[in-house]
Protein backbone atom coordinates (compact mmCIF):
# COMPACT_ATOMS: atom_id res chain seq x y z
CA UNK A 1 0.00 0.00 0.00
CA UNK A 2 1.83 3.48 -0.40
CA UNK A 3 2.22 5.27 1.72
CA UNK A 4 0.55 8.73 2.55
CA UNK A 5 2.30 10.87 4.92
CA UNK A 6 -0.22 13.64 4.38
CA UNK A 7 -2.81 11.91 6.13
CA UNK A 8 -0.63 10.71 8.54
CA UNK A 9 0.10 13.76 9.42
CA UNK A 10 -2.87 15.02 9.68
CA UNK A 11 -4.45 13.92 12.78
CA UNK A 12 -2.65 17.08 15.00
CA UNK A 13 -5.17 19.46 13.31
CA UNK A 14 -7.60 17.21 15.44
CA UNK A 15 -6.30 16.18 18.46
CA UNK A 16 -8.95 17.45 20.31
CA UNK A 17 -11.39 15.20 18.12
CA UNK A 18 -8.98 12.44 18.42
CA UNK A 19 -8.35 11.93 22.12
CA UNK A 20 -12.24 12.62 22.98
CA UNK A 21 -14.00 10.28 20.49
CA UNK A 22 -11.38 7.65 19.34
CA UNK A 23 -11.47 4.45 21.39
CA UNK A 24 -8.78 3.20 23.77
CA UNK A 25 -7.63 -0.48 24.08
CA UNK A 26 -9.22 -3.42 26.04
CA UNK A 27 -7.52 -4.30 29.29
CA UNK A 28 -7.25 -7.63 28.41
CA UNK A 29 -5.41 -7.05 25.06
CA UNK A 30 -3.27 -5.31 26.73
CA UNK A 31 -2.61 -8.06 29.58
CA UNK A 32 -2.24 -10.67 27.15
CA UNK A 33 0.59 -8.29 25.28
CA UNK A 34 2.51 -8.06 28.99
CA UNK A 35 2.00 -11.73 29.41
CA UNK A 36 3.59 -12.60 26.22
CA UNK A 37 6.66 -10.19 26.54
CA UNK A 38 7.12 -11.10 30.52
CA UNK A 39 7.40 -14.54 30.14
CA UNK A 40 10.30 -13.82 27.84
CA UNK A 41 12.67 -12.23 29.87
CA UNK A 42 14.82 -14.34 31.71
CA UNK A 43 16.02 -14.38 35.42
CA UNK A 44 19.68 -13.29 35.42
CA UNK A 45 19.75 -11.12 32.20
CA UNK A 46 22.02 -8.14 32.88
CA UNK A 47 24.41 -9.24 34.40
CA UNK A 48 23.04 -11.59 36.82
CA UNK A 49 20.18 -8.91 38.40
CA UNK A 50 16.57 -10.28 39.07
CA UNK A 51 15.22 -8.80 36.04
CA UNK A 52 11.77 -10.51 36.20
CA UNK A 53 11.14 -8.26 39.29
CA UNK A 54 11.80 -5.05 37.26
CA UNK A 55 9.09 -3.07 34.99
CA UNK A 56 9.21 -3.68 31.26
CA UNK A 57 11.06 -0.86 29.63
CA UNK A 58 8.64 0.19 26.94
CA UNK A 59 8.65 1.99 23.16
CA UNK A 60 5.16 3.08 22.03
CA UNK A 61 5.84 4.26 18.23
CA UNK A 62 3.12 6.24 16.59
CA UNK A 63 2.36 6.99 20.23
CA UNK A 64 -0.81 10.38 19.13
CA UNK A 65 -2.15 11.59 21.86
CA UNK A 66 -1.57 8.23 24.18
CA UNK A 67 -4.24 6.44 23.65
CA UNK A 68 -2.28 3.05 24.46
CA UNK A 69 0.64 4.58 26.07
CA UNK A 70 -1.53 5.07 29.14
CA UNK A 71 -2.70 1.68 28.90
CA UNK A 72 1.04 0.82 29.38
CA UNK A 73 1.88 3.70 31.81
CA UNK A 74 -1.05 2.73 34.00
CA UNK A 75 0.43 -1.25 34.50
CA UNK A 76 3.32 0.32 35.98
CA UNK A 77 6.19 0.37 32.69
CA UNK A 78 8.66 2.09 32.09
CA UNK A 79 7.32 3.87 29.12
CA UNK A 80 8.82 6.29 26.10
CA UNK A 81 6.84 7.43 23.46
CA UNK A 82 7.49 8.40 19.71
CA UNK A 83 5.13 10.45 17.66
CA UNK A 84 6.33 12.81 14.81
CA UNK A 85 3.55 15.27 14.88
CA UNK A 86 4.35 18.03 17.53
CA UNK A 87 0.45 18.64 18.31
CA UNK A 88 -0.34 14.56 19.28
CA UNK A 89 3.03 14.82 21.20
CA UNK A 90 2.78 17.90 23.10
CA UNK A 91 -0.65 16.20 24.02
CA UNK A 92 0.86 13.41 25.18
CA UNK A 93 3.26 15.15 27.34
CA UNK A 94 0.72 17.16 28.52
CA UNK A 95 -1.63 13.89 29.60
CA UNK A 96 1.55 11.83 30.52
CA UNK A 97 3.64 14.07 32.13
CA UNK A 98 6.25 10.80 33.66
CA UNK A 99 6.76 9.84 29.97
CA UNK A 100 10.09 10.21 27.68
CA UNK A 101 8.14 11.28 24.34
CA UNK A 102 10.51 12.49 21.44
CA UNK A 103 10.17 13.21 17.34
CA UNK A 104 10.58 10.59 15.73
CA UNK A 105 9.13 7.50 13.69
CA UNK A 106 9.24 3.74 13.42
CA UNK A 107 11.77 4.28 10.81
CA UNK A 108 13.75 6.52 12.93
CA UNK A 109 13.60 5.74 16.95
CA UNK A 110 15.36 8.13 19.02
CA UNK A 111 16.19 5.00 21.73
CA UNK A 112 19.61 3.07 22.30
CA UNK A 113 20.32 -0.45 20.91
CA UNK A 114 18.82 -3.11 23.46
CA UNK A 115 16.65 -0.67 24.92
CA UNK A 116 13.66 -1.77 25.09
CA UNK A 117 11.81 -4.92 26.50
CA UNK A 118 8.55 -3.99 24.48
CA UNK A 119 8.01 -1.97 21.18
CA UNK A 120 3.92 -1.29 20.92
CA UNK A 121 2.33 0.38 17.52
CA UNK A 122 -1.32 0.77 18.06
CA UNK A 123 -3.39 1.76 14.58
CA UNK A 124 -0.01 2.86 13.65
CA UNK A 125 1.23 -0.25 11.42
CA UNK A 126 -0.65 0.70 8.04
CA UNK A 127 1.39 3.77 8.03
CA UNK A 128 4.65 2.76 8.34
CA UNK A 129 7.03 1.38 6.06
CA UNK A 130 7.40 -2.43 7.25
CA UNK A 131 10.85 -3.53 6.29
CA UNK A 132 12.80 -0.18 7.94
CA UNK A 133 10.55 -0.24 10.76
CA UNK A 134 10.93 -4.19 11.72
CA UNK A 135 15.22 -3.71 11.20
CA UNK A 136 14.87 -0.16 13.24
CA UNK A 137 12.56 -1.88 16.06
CA UNK A 138 15.37 -4.86 15.95
CA UNK A 139 17.79 -2.10 16.84
CA UNK A 140 16.20 -0.84 20.15
CA UNK A 141 14.40 -4.30 21.18
CA UNK A 142 16.67 -6.20 23.43
CA UNK A 143 17.63 -9.96 22.42
CA UNK A 144 14.35 -11.56 24.71
CA UNK A 145 12.00 -8.80 23.60
CA UNK A 146 8.95 -8.15 21.11
CA UNK A 147 6.87 -5.80 19.25
CA UNK A 148 3.29 -5.90 19.44
CA UNK A 149 0.91 -4.59 16.12
CA UNK A 150 -2.44 -3.62 17.78
CA UNK A 151 -5.42 -2.39 15.42
CA UNK A 152 -8.85 -1.55 17.01
CA UNK A 153 -11.65 -2.30 13.85
CA UNK A 154 -15.28 -1.74 14.17
CA UNK A 155 -17.59 -4.62 14.26
CA UNK A 156 -19.84 -4.32 11.07
CA UNK A 157 -22.13 -6.99 11.26
CA UNK A 158 -24.46 -4.42 13.61
CA UNK A 159 -26.99 -3.07 10.99
CA UNK A 160 -27.04 0.33 12.34
CA UNK A 161 -23.21 0.26 12.49
CA UNK A 162 -22.98 -0.86 9.15
CA UNK A 163 -25.06 1.49 7.85
CA UNK A 164 -23.63 4.62 9.83
CA UNK A 165 -19.92 3.89 8.34
CA UNK A 166 -21.43 3.24 4.80
CA UNK A 167 -21.61 7.26 4.99
CA UNK A 168 -18.25 7.51 4.51
CA UNK A 169 -14.98 6.51 2.64
CA UNK A 170 -13.03 3.12 3.54
CA UNK A 171 -9.85 4.73 5.78
CA UNK A 172 -6.49 3.24 5.24
CA UNK A 173 -6.45 0.74 8.37
CA UNK A 174 -9.84 -0.65 6.83
CA UNK A 175 -7.54 -1.47 3.57
CA UNK A 176 -4.77 -3.18 5.29
CA UNK A 177 -4.37 -6.59 6.15
CA UNK A 178 -4.34 -6.28 10.27
CA UNK A 179 -4.91 -9.85 10.63
CA UNK A 180 -1.47 -10.75 8.75
CA UNK A 181 0.38 -7.55 8.88
CA UNK A 182 3.84 -7.54 6.90
CA UNK A 183 6.76 -7.90 9.41
CA UNK A 184 9.97 -8.25 7.81
CA UNK A 185 13.31 -9.26 9.22
CA UNK A 186 14.77 -9.27 11.85
CA UNK A 187 11.68 -10.05 13.01
CA UNK A 188 8.69 -12.63 13.02
CA UNK A 189 5.30 -12.98 13.74
CA UNK A 190 4.91 -15.60 16.80
CA UNK A 191 1.57 -14.77 18.25
CA UNK A 192 -1.93 -13.68 16.87
CA UNK A 193 -5.16 -13.29 18.97
CA UNK A 194 -8.35 -11.15 18.99
CA UNK A 195 -10.43 -9.06 21.58
CA UNK A 196 -14.63 -8.25 21.22
CA UNK A 197 -15.53 -5.49 23.18
CA UNK A 198 -17.54 -2.63 23.16
CA UNK A 199 -17.28 1.17 23.62
CA UNK A 200 -20.21 3.79 24.45
CA UNK A 201 -20.33 6.94 23.17
CA UNK A 202 -21.98 10.41 23.21
CA UNK A 203 -23.14 11.92 20.16
CA UNK A 204 -20.34 14.91 20.66
CA UNK A 205 -18.02 12.01 21.24
CA UNK A 206 -19.68 10.01 18.28
CA UNK A 207 -19.08 13.33 16.07
CA UNK A 208 -15.68 13.39 17.24
CA UNK A 209 -14.59 10.08 16.53
CA UNK A 210 -15.88 11.27 12.56
CA UNK A 211 -14.17 13.98 12.37
CA UNK A 212 -11.38 12.29 13.37
CA UNK A 213 -10.51 10.36 10.49
CA UNK A 214 -8.04 11.26 8.62
CA UNK A 215 -10.00 11.86 5.25
CA UNK A 216 -12.57 14.21 7.21
CA UNK A 217 -10.03 15.95 8.43
CA UNK A 218 -8.56 16.69 4.98
CA UNK A 219 -11.85 17.55 3.26
CA UNK A 220 -12.44 21.19 2.39
CA UNK A 221 -15.33 23.09 4.91
CA UNK A 222 -18.23 23.04 1.90
CA UNK A 223 -17.00 18.80 1.66
CA UNK A 224 -17.28 18.53 5.83
CA UNK A 225 -20.40 20.62 6.50
CA UNK A 226 -22.23 18.55 3.56
CA UNK A 227 -20.71 15.18 5.04
CA UNK A 228 -21.68 16.29 9.03
CA UNK A 229 -24.96 17.26 7.73
CA UNK A 230 -25.70 13.61 6.49
CA UNK A 231 -23.93 12.06 9.78
CA UNK A 232 -26.57 14.18 11.80
CA UNK A 233 -29.61 12.99 9.75
CA UNK A 234 -28.73 9.86 10.16
CA UNK A 235 -28.62 10.14 14.02
CA UNK A 236 -32.10 11.86 13.93
CA UNK A 237 -33.71 9.56 11.55
CA UNK A 238 -32.34 5.82 11.94
CA UNK A 239 -34.87 3.11 12.67
CA UNK A 240 -32.74 1.87 15.32
CA UNK A 241 -30.77 4.70 16.98
CA UNK A 242 -32.05 8.03 15.59
CA UNK A 243 -32.95 10.05 18.27
CA UNK A 244 -30.48 8.22 20.91
CA UNK A 245 -27.95 9.85 22.99
CA UNK A 246 -25.77 6.97 23.66
CA UNK A 247 -24.34 5.07 21.33
CA UNK A 248 -22.44 1.14 21.42
CA UNK A 249 -20.12 0.16 18.94
CA UNK A 250 -18.80 -3.04 18.63
CA UNK A 251 -15.23 -3.33 18.00
CA UNK A 252 -12.78 -6.53 17.45
CA UNK A 253 -8.85 -5.69 19.39
CA UNK A 254 -6.53 -7.51 16.60
CA UNK A 255 -3.12 -8.31 18.08
CA UNK A 256 0.20 -9.62 16.26
CA UNK A 257 3.36 -10.26 18.52
CA UNK A 258 6.89 -10.85 16.70
CA UNK A 259 9.64 -11.62 18.05
CA UNK A 260 13.44 -11.34 17.33
CA UNK A 261 14.03 -14.16 14.42
CA UNK A 262 16.94 -15.72 16.35
CA UNK A 263 14.91 -15.96 19.76
CA UNK A 264 11.75 -17.47 18.21
CA UNK A 265 11.67 -21.02 20.09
Amino acid sequence: MPRDDRSALSFGSAVDDYERGRPGYPAEAVDWILGLTSERRPTGEHGGSGIRNEPLTAIDLGAGSGKFTASLVERGLDCRAVEPDPQMRARLQAKLPGVDARAGSAESIPFDDASADLVTVAQAWHWIDPVVASAEIGRVLRPSGALALIWNVRDDSVGWVDRFWSIFRTSAAENYDSVTPRIAAPLRATAYREFAWQDTLTVDELLALVTSRSYVIRLSPAERDELMGRVRSFLDDDPDVGGSTTFVLPYVTRVTVATPESNVG
